[in-house]
C-alpha cells in the first residue's frame, strides 16, 4: 500500500465538496493533498439530505457493480483536526465514516477514512444547491480529475434553488 500516514496523521478519501483544498483547509488547517484515488464498487449520489437546508449532498453508495467508481482525492491530516471534520462532515448525523481501500492513478493501494450516507439520511430524488455542486466541480478541476468523469458524474446533475 502506497504512502503510510506519518505518525499522528491519518489519510482521508474526500469525493464531494471537500475534494476543494481551500474548503477542506478551512475545516481541517492542516490537510495535504495527495492525490487522485479511485474507490471500486461505489456511485457517486447527491441523495444525503442535508440537515441544514434539505438538499442534496454528495454520498459514495456501496453498489458491489464492477464498472461503477467515484474518483476524489487522497489527503493527509493531522488526527488533531479528525474532530473537526466529523462535525463537518456530520459523523453521527446523517453520514458514518468507514474506511476504504482505494487505488490511485498509479495502480497503488491505500486505505483511507471516508464518509458515507445513512440510509436513513437518503433522498433519491433531492438535487444540490449550484454552490455545492460548484465546490464539488472546483474541487475535482483543482486536482485534475478527468473532463469525463466531472461532466458525467457531476456537472450533468441539476440543482435547485
Amino acid at each position: 500500500m502506497a504512502t503510510p500516514p506519518l505518525p499522528d496523521t491519518f489519510i482521508y478519501f474526500a469525493y464531494g465538496s471537500n475534494m476543494s483544498t481551500a474548503r477542506l483547509r478551512a475545516r481541517t488547517p492542516s490537510c495535504r493533498p495527495l492525490r487522485r484515488a479511485t474507490l471500486a464498487r461505489h456511485d457517486l449520489r447527491f441523495h444525503k439530505r442535508s440537515t441544514k437546508d434539505g438538499t442534496g449532498k454528495c454520498d459514495v453508495l456501496h453498489t458491489e457493480i464492477e464498472n461503477d467508481a467515484v474518483i476524489g482525492v487522497l489527503f493527509e491530516i493531522a488526527c488533531r483536526d479528525k474532530a473537526a471534520l466529523d462535525r463537518a462532515e456530520g459523523l453521527g448525523n446523517g453520514y458514518n465514516e468507514k474506511t476504504v481501500v482505494v487505488v490511485d492513478d498509479n495502480g497503488e493501494k491505500a486505505e483511507a477514512l471516508t464518509y458515507y450516507a445513512d440510509t436513513d439520511a437518503i433522498t433519491p430524488s433531492l438535487l444540490p444547491t449550484k454552490e455545492y455542486k460548484q465546490y464539488v466541480v472546483d474541487g475535482a478541476e483543482e486536482h485534475g480529475i478527468s473532463t469525463e468523469y466531472v461532466t458525467a458524474k457531476i456537472r450533468s446533475i441539476a440543482t435547485c434553488d
